[in-house]
């Protein structure tokens, strides 16, 4: 443990210098880690040994590169979260479609089954609970960048909640997309319907 280092931006546990990692060897650790919980294993009941098996790999390659099953969270977390979206700036309502639009893919539906399996253990974990605000601050911030911008332009009210509207902004699609809270309400246009229903209390 005394070799470890930490990178607090990216979340990623390295050794210190060395012989360098394997890049495959890193991807198929993090998506079994993934893939495990996105078949409804829990992370409390994932163990290391687990996560190895399942990525193919020795203990000693996980544990080398993660030293406990935080860690390894944490990169797994950061992996299927991904960088925030980038606004264009052309239009306001466009740029807060964009943030409140989930993500589509290949992997969103695995993602999204893994996240649900998170969620218990990041509100009864202190500090994965920490690890989740961190990953999912940049979207924040990125938010409140637009909603500020959209005060400045007079296009939203001067008096604008902007932490109040961004949690408004990233709930509803969250919660749906995750445990479908409400089967009438469709996914399709989702994220234009409650930027729509936001914005007329918003705007100026």
């Amino acid at each position: 443990m005394d070799d470890m280092t930490t990178d607090t931006e990216a979340g990623q546990w390295r050794k210190a210098p060395g012989r360098p990692r394997d890049a495959r060897a890193d991807d198929a650790i993090l998506e079994a880690v993934i893939a495990l919980l996105s078949s409804g294993q829990s992370a409390a009941a994932m163990s290391m040994e687990a996560v190895a098996a399942k990525a193919g790999v020795g203990k000693a390659t996980l544990y080398r590169r993660w030293p406990n099953k935080e860690t390894l969270l944490v990169d797994a977390m950061l992996r299927m979260k991904g960088p925030p979206p980038v606004p264009q700036g052309r239009s306001l309502r466009e740029d807060l479609i964009l943030l409140a639009t989930r993500p589509i893919g290949k992997d969103n539906e695995k993602h999204t089954r893994a996240t649900a399996c998170l969620l218990p253990e990041i509100a009864k974990n202190p500090e994965l609970y920490d690890v989740w605000q961190r990953v999912t601050e940049p979207r924040r911030n990125v938010t409140r960048e637009v909603l500020r911008r959209g005060i400045e332009t007079g296009e939203l009210r001067a008096d604008l909640d902007v932490e109040l509207t961004t949690l408004m902004l990233s709930a509803p699609s969250m919660a749906q997309n995750l445990f479908h809270f409400n089967p009438a309400v469709p996914a399709e246009g989702l994220a234009e319907k409650i930027v729509d229903a936001i914005l007329r209390g918003a705007a100026a």
